[in-house]
């Protein structure tokens, strides 16, 4: 009987219930993760008849799967969500991870709440406003109200530090209010934290309105320095009228859907408040397994898990899978009715056809980056006479901590592009001593026996290795490689005197000139660089444990200068032979001539940096 056969048999076993199917490889590795109505109906759909591309391919690799009966449809779109969550399986769509987008968090119960940054929203009590584009957009947005409504940015802590020390600056420049004084009190705080709320919660105007209305009692009043106060509050505020539509994106009312498919794939909302559109989130995907109207449950699902406030109404472009049991599950996170709808008429449908015209649009865009970056691959296979056309390209850099301190980067681009989550480092352990081709040969060695030995960190073949350095480091891979029986093209990249990339060169010797090519020659430069990036990082995270360096012992450069041509040059070795003129680059020109005329009188320089 054969693997299909098997699969077939199994599958036509399984109940016509309700659950999760989980696809497994050879390997027992999660592949895949689906949910059904009928479990028999869906998983035996998988083993018969033809299947469009990427599901026959996702099909072909099945050796197994496991089933989780659940109690209800919606019991088996929650169970679905937390097991896609946990094994991120690579034919499922997975939206980018918003570990880089952050809440604002503000814990009413404190007496004198304060701002932060979170990764997550959680039920602990606190409020939770976003997420917002990224750390730096967040810190801006708090940076901005902190300064329009005079709340503290400093370290300090209330009532703690009240009266302990003098004001900062930033009181002394009218950015704070003084709050470590004890004046304005605690109730004044608290009103303050409020109003920074309604900015974020889109009132502005509301709140411009209130501000206004307590200005011009104080003047009636005769209270002309706080109606000064008030007056000078309400420019702020209108101030933030550019950070508005960021901060109005995180609670928008109404939310329409675009899902899009091309050379990828785009999942598009426009974000609307009060009728206007306020902002913008897509993300790009390799084209998914699942039929449309499952694609959109899925992409819903994982946008809306993590944000901190929903809207009243999202409107989609056509009907979803589930309709019922993720209206459901968007009203208990949203502790409130969220409407699904697929208008049919007015202002609604143009909302859809913008948020459908924006997804189409960023793959439009996508598609001609892609492909120019394919036309440039293609560019290299050529002229490098490849067999493969070069996918995935894994790039090597070695540097120095001195003779217990080598260490090696691994870099990988795929499809021109760094996947970082593949990046890795290498810190010597078979070398004794100063030497490149011998470290070269063992993280060469090392990785692929790790490939060999069926590690899934390294599980993927390379379809070219880029080297930095020359034809004997070229040679020192290509030992390593013969040794494992394994085959792969190996070029050097080679730099100028100004330690830009000049060209690649063979293992033979041969150097092979890619300025011809303005897009080639800098997507190598930019591996180059990178790789190199890499491996001074690593060496910068070892080299604190590092006693002293041949730098410290040449008059006139001190921490700093050392530092400044360490980072420039990457490692000790590099400063030892630079001219005076490149070193005059980085230090004054007294202390370039101190440092080359040391080493070229002998000085010792021995350790690599």
């Amino acid at each position: 009987m054969t693997k299909l056969e098997e699969l077939r048999e199994k599958a036509n076993r399984l109940p016509q219930l309700p659950g999760v199917y989980i696809m497994l490889d050879s390997s027992g590795e999660v592949i895949y993760v689906g949910k059904a109505k009928a479990l028999k109906n869906r998983v035996t759909s998988y083993f018969r008849g033809d299947h469009l591309p990427k599901v026959a391919a996702m099909a072909a690799k099945v050796d197994d799967f496991n089933v989780i009966i659940a109690d209800s449809e919606f019991e088996a779109l929650v169970l679905e969500n937390s097991l896609i969550k946990r094994h991120k399986p690579h034919y499922n769509i997975l939206l980018k991870d918003d570990k880089g987008y952050p809440f604002l968090r503000l814990d009413p119960a404190e007496e004198y709440p304060r701002f932060t940054l979170a990764n997550r929203a959680a039920r602990d009590g606190a409020s939770y406003f976003g997420p917002y584009g990224g750390r730096s957009q967040s810190n801006a947005i708090l940076d901005a109200i902190a300064k329009a409504l005079g709340l503290p940015t400093c370290s300090r802590r209330f009532p703690r530090d009240i009266g302990k020390e003098r004001p900062c600056l930033q009181y002394q420049i009218g950015a704070c209010r003084g709050w470590c004084r004890g004046e304005p009190d605690a109730r004044e705080y608290r009103t303050a934290v409020d109003e920074a709320v309604m900015v974020l919660e889109g009132k502005t105007a509301r709140l411009t309105e209130s501000l206004t209305h307590r200005m011009e009692s104080a003047a009636e009043e005769l209270r002309f320095e706080e109606a000064a106060r008030l007056r000078d509050r309400i420019r702020a505020v209108e101030g933030l009228e550019n950070r508005q539509r960021v901060i109005a994106a995180a609670r928008s009312d109404t939310d329409a859907v675009g899902f899009a498919r091309g050379a990828k794939s785009c999942f598009s909302v426009l974000h609307y408040t009060d009728g206007d559109l306020s902002g913008k989130d897509f993300s790009l995907f390799e084209d998914p397994t699942e039929t449309d109207g499952e694609a959109l449950s899925a992409l819903l699902r994982q946008y809306y898990a993590h944000r901190s406030s929903w809207p009243r109404t999202i409107l989609l472009p056509f009907e979803p899978e589930d309709r019922e049991e993720l209206e459901r599950w968007l009203g208990e996170l949203a502790e409130r009715r969220v409407s699904l709808e697929i208008p049919k008429r007015g202002d609604r449908v143009r909302f859809v056809e913008k948020a459908e015209l924006n997804a189409r649009e960023e793959i439009l865009r996508a598609t001609t980056a892609e492909q120019r970056r394919g036309k440039t691959l293609l560019w290299l296979q050529e002229t490098l006479g490849l067999a493969a056309y070069p996918r995935r390209i894994e790039a090597y850099d070695i540097s120095n901590t001195g003779d217990t301190g080598i260490v090696a980067s691994m870099t990988v681009h795929v499809n021109g592009k760094p996947l970082k989550r593949d990046y890795r480092k290498f810190r010597m352990k078979e070398v004794t001593g100063q030497d490149d081709f011998a470290s070269m040969h063992e993280v060469i060695s090392r990785r692929f026996r790790r490939l060999k030995d069926g590690d899934e960190k390294f599980i993927e073949l390379p379809d070219i290795l880029f080297i930095d350095g020359g034809a004997k480091q070229c040679s020192a891979v290509c030992e390593a490689l013969g040794e494992l029986e394994l085959s792969i093209p190996v070029f050097g990249m080679v730099k100028d005197d100004r330690h830009r990339t000049r060209a690649l060169v063979t293992p033979e010797g041969k150097e092979i000139g890619i300025q011809s090519n303005p897009a080639a020659f800098a997507l190598v430069g930019r591996i180059q660089e990178e790789t190199h990036r890499f491996a001074i990082e690593y060496h910068r995270s070892l080299r604190d444990s590092v006693p002293g360096s041949s730098l410290d012992r040449i008059p006139g450069v001190g921490e700093k200068r050392r530092t400044a041509l360490i980072r420039h040059f990457g490692t000790v070795r590099a400063v030892r032979e630079a001219s005076e003129e490149e070193l005059a680059a980085v230090v004054p020109k007294n202390t370039a001539k101190a440092v080359y005329e040391y080493y070229r009188s002998g000085g010792s320089g021995e350790e690599p940096s």
